[in-house]
């Protein structure tokens, strides 16, 4: 299943989307670790006199002007592209585990449907022999017509359920290949080792992914709060004056610096947004986890129903079966009527039948209840 979930992923669409995320965080993280708040800019002028007094006069002025971080602004960048790097690889987790209820929904439909293939081709072989026999006994005269009819049309029956059954068999199986690429199907999981209630729900995809919304989302409100304005800028040139003809050039070197300021008027938006989103990261969160013990709690319930099931049915298909053998051992004897013998048989098989679904459906409860603990496959 291990294997099958990671070829599941490879084809799915979250993993294009999390290959996404993933360059933009690392952009991120490059603009967050860099030394200036935006790019620096060139500034090139040049001014010259006119007029016979002014004959020869020229400045020119060459500088750049570098945007700088404000005071815990450059902190506060790297720590929110730090949280959303934890969001990212607790989104990538919670969205394979969603991938894997997939696959393990899909194995328990297939694992259903080749049950009843199994079933209805015993059934069908077992109908197949019954009709020989009865069509050998009405040649020799000791069954009606009528007997040899109810035997065909029974095994008929069988024969439409079985390729109903295959044909419901090759539809899991293609939604498997659409999933995995894979035509084997692996086995479901075990049980083995579950952690406790407390520690799975602590450490569930999910929650873990509700928890890293939350610190993104106040990383994002801090951020907000530092990203104040405009950044200011230092500004560092040369200037170079010619005062005239015959003059000697003078050389200056200027330092700048340029600081918006001004009210937060222009931020609240940001800071607003900011804070609306850390609202709601803490609502889902937790319904997360109500959501959770619900899903856990439902999946022992249903587990524990589908054992009690499983016990019962095979009981009563033993009984059912050993009900049919002695029924077609007083056929054989001449002791029992077809039709009994017919009835007998078919509810001998519908036990089987169910039986083989019940405990299909056992492995498809222990792997929610997996599912709902948030162990990955």
């Amino acid at each position: 299943m291990a294997q099958a979930l990671d070829a599941a992923w490879a084809r799915s669409l979250e993993a294009a989307e999390a290959s996404g995320r993933q360059r933009r965080l690392q952009a991120e993280q490059r603009v967050a670790d860099s030394w200036l708040a935006a790019p620096p800019a060139l500034a090139l002028s040049q001014r010259e006199g006119q007029g016979a007094a002014a004959d020869g006069v020229r400045e020119t002025e060459v500088g750049v002007a570098l945007p700088l971080w404000r005071l815990g602004q450059r902190q506060r960048n790297q720590e929110s592209a730090q949280a959303e790097s934890q969001w990212q690889a607790a989104a990538q987790q919670a969205a394979r585990l969603r991938l894997a209820a997939l696959l393990r929904d899909q194995v328990g439909r297939l694992r259903l449907a080749e049950a009843d293939v199994w079933q209805a081709t015993q059934q069908r072989r077992l109908f197949e022999t019954l009709s020989d026999d009865v069509e050998r006994r009405v040649r020799a005269g000791d069954l009606a017509p009528a007997d040899a009819m109810a035997a065909k049309a029974d095994l008929l029956a069988s024969q439409t359920l079985e390729r109903d059954a295959s044909q419901a068999v090759d539809t899991q199986r293609s939604a498997w290949r659409l999933l995995t690429g894979w035509a084997a199907t692996p086995e479901p999981d075990a049980l083995l080792d579950l952690p406790s209630e407390d520690t799975a729900l602590a450490q569930h995809p999910e929650a873990q992914l509700a928890e890293a919304a939350v610190q993104r989302a106040r990383s994002r409100v801090a951020q907000a709060h530092a990203q104040r304005g405009l950044p200011p800028e230092l500004g560092i040139g040369m200037r170079q004056e010619r005062p005239g003809s015959g003059q000697a050039r003078q050389n200056t070197v200027a330092l700048s610096l340029r600081v918006p300021f001004g009210t937060d008027t222009h931020s609240q938006p940001a800071i607003a947004a900011a804070l609306a989103e850390q609202d709601l990261a803490l609502v889902t969160q937790e319904r997360i986890r109500r959501q959770l013990t619900a899903d856990l709690e439902l999946a022992r319930r249903q587990l524990d129903r589908s054992e009690a099931q499983v016990a019962a049915g095979q009981e009563q298909a033993t009984l059912l079966r050993e009900r049919t053998n002695l029924l077609n051992h007083a056929f054989q004897a001449g002791e029992s009527p077809l039709p009994e013998l017919l009835r007998a048989m078919g509810a001998s098989a519908q036990a089987e039948i169910a039986s083989a679904r019940q405990q299909a459906a056992l492995a498809q409860a222990r792997a929610r209840l997996q599912q709902a603990l948030g162990v990955m496959p």
